[in-house]
């Protein structure tokens, strides 16, 4: 992310984010998630992500479906990036 080829979507739920948030990352929420919502990636590779990697995978799925190339999702999501010690911004 920091060389600025990714685009990371979090799929977790506003309150979710606002404890831990990812770094640049824009919010697109599974429950109301419309792939039409998610920003244009502008030659990004869009990344989807969550708390563990099973939303980010559903997200990644719907995209598809919707016509989108978006297939890359996070493994681990945030408690494998936080394991990693890679940073948040707490309190979102």
């Amino acid at each position: 992310m920091a060389d600025g080829r990714y685009l990371l979507v979090d799929v977790r739920e506003p309150n979710e984010v606002a404890v831990d948030a990812y770094p640049g990352a824009v919010v697109v929420s599974l429950s109301s998630f419309d792939p039409q919502d998610i920003p244009d990636p502008n030659g990004k590779q869009v990344v989807f992500a969550c708390r563990s990697g099973k939303r980010s995978v559903t997200a990644s799925l719907a995209a598809q479906a919707a016509g989108l190339p978006f297939d890359k999702h996070l493994a681990g999501g945030m408690l494998g990036w936080k394991a990693a010690g890679l940073p948040t911004n707490s309190g979102g």
